[in-house]
């Protein structure tokens, strides 16, 4: 009688634990997760909403942008929790969504190919008006001293929409190369669907390197800027910028200026580094291509560097010095760490299709790597995103049963217009920043900072680099989303 007790008693502890399991297994939706990650960028969106807009607690913001300048600089994104577009981050941004359409397009779902061409047009449109007069490039809207001072939605904006430009021959090299790699990917991108746009693009982005490369240095060493815009060295954008081009115009021109400029510009640099600031490991991977394709062995000191940034990343190699939590992130100092995740995950998978389609492994010293093997550190970094980490937290908004309430953004912590159309103004936001509530409003697939090196994550909005989302995290993750989607069993 006892042991039936017994195992009456074990039989209902293994009933309640299945719905668990079912739910854990939610966390590896990765076509859901897909969906979201695109899906979030219409909550960062500035200007006009269109009709069809489904982040619908967001309303139009930012509609005299330009006025100040005579020019209509109305579009583009909000790059963060502020109400700032910083051109910079906003161009990698384009960069990044174009080059995951580019190498996982034919893979994705058609809806959210579709649905990702959108998030890219909605930029690229933005980045055209920034570059339409010659010798001149707008590279930010908004004071972000005044914006950050106020806690308002973008809809209430009333601090100063100061425009920030460069005009040759100031030095504009790494804003402009940015925004010229942009548009040669979109062009890329958008070439089987819409070869007219796409030659506008492209058309365009050879004229705005030319206007890099001859305006060499950093936009935040202009006097008129410095003090409002992001700072950055300016070199490797000009690397990247032709780079882009050679891949979406078979240059012979561009392939030169990669060869002959890779010292002068710094392209052995800081190889393990790659974002917003920072090009040389996605610049090495993709300029890879052409080698491990056969097609131009001068190329082979960027395949050397895109070897070695790899192998940092194999714990079993002899040259690994990537840091990880000890739950399995991929950790760098400084903030907002899933952006140094995403974005490396991104290139993990890039390099293994790369060497996966020339038949070659890595070598890494005393080991060969396979590209199976990169894909399952890229997989960890994914898993562990959305949920397969010590807190067992989603750290992408809506996704999953668990994930952060009190994200670091105004537009999702201060009620929406459509329940509150009254003006909120720049300081009767602070209560709503100050609540212990959760944010009224989801901004559905927003990946947050993250946790540190301890996997430790509190949620909290104080915590801007722990808990504030950022395009530049999610770009790069929709690449490694859409692979996962359609490989979900990669182990």
């Amino acid at each position: 009688m006892k042991n039936k007790i017994i195992s009456s008693k074990l039989m209902l502890l293994l009933l309640l634990l299945v719905p668990l399991i079912n739910c854990h297994g939610s966390y590896l939706d990765y076509t859901d997760a897909l969906t979201k990650s695109i899906l979030f960028f219409e909550g960062q969106r500035s200007g006009y909403l269109p009709q069809d807009q489904r982040m619908n607690w967001r309303g139009h913001s930012g509609l005299s942008d330009g006025w100040t300048v005579n020019v209509d600089l109305t579009g583009g994104y909000y790059d963060a929790g502020d109400n700032v577009k910083f051109n910079f981050p906003m161009a990698f941004t384009t960069t990044l969504l174009a080059w995951s359409v580019i190498e996982f397009g034919e893979i994705m779902p058609p809806a959210e190919l579709r649905n990702a061409l959108v998030a890219i047009r909605w930029s690229t449109d933005y980045l055209l008006k920034t570059v339409s007069q010659p010798d001149r490039i707008f590279v930010q809207v908004g004071d972000p001293v005044l914006d950050h001072n106020c806690w308002e939605r973008p809809e209430d904006m009333d601090t100063a929409r100061t425009v920030y430009t460069v005009d040759a021959p100031n030095p504009a090299s790494d804003v402009a190369g940015e925004t010229a790699a942009a548009l040669a990917a979109a062009s890329i991108a958008f070439r089987p669907s819409d070869p007219g746009y796409a030659e506008t693009l492209l058309r365009t982005s050879t004229r705005v390197f030319d206007f890099a490369d001859k305006n060499r240095g950093a936009y935040s060493d202009n006097l008129n800027i410095r003090d409002g815009c992001l700072n950055n060295n300016g070199q490797d954008e000009l690397l990247w910028g032709a780079a882009w081009l050679r891949r979406a115009t078979q240059g012979e021109n561009y392939l030169s200026y990669i060869q002959e400029n890779r010292q002068t510009l710094g392209a052995d640099d800081n190889i393990d580094e790659f974002g917003w600031e920072n090009k040389h490991a996605g610049l090495n991977v993709l300029v890879s291509k052409e080698v491990l394709d056969g097609t131009t062995y001068s190329l082979q000191s960027y395949k050397s560097s895109a070897d070695s940034f790899m192998c940092t990343l194999i714990p079993e190699s002899s040259s690994s010095h990537i840091q990880y939590s000890p739950g399995g992130l991929i950790y760098k100092p400084g903030g907002s760490n899933l952006q140094h995740a995403t974005t490396i995950t991104f290139l993990l998978l890039v390099y293994a299709n790369y060497l996966e389609k020339s038949s070659q492994l890595l070598n890494c010293g005393t080991i060969s790597v396979s590209p199976s093997m990169l894909r399952k550190i890229g997989k960890r970094q994914v898993d562990y995103i959305l949920g397969e980490n010590p807190k067992g937290i989603s750290y992408m908004v809506g996704y999953s049963n668990y994930y952060p309430q009190k994200i670091h953004h105004r537009g999702s912590t201060i009620p929406s217009i459509n329940d509150h159309p009254q003006v909120i103004g720049c300081n009767e936001g602070s209560i709503y920043f100050n609540s212990s509530q959760p944010n009224p409003n989801v901004l559905v697939g927003a990946i947050v900072g993250g946790p540190g090196e301890d996997d430790v994550y509190d949620d909290n909005r104080y915590e801007f680099r722990k808990s504030e989302p950022t395009t530049y995290i999610n770009a790069p993750f929709v690449g490694a989303l859409a692979y996962f989607a359609a490989n979900p069993n990669v182990n």
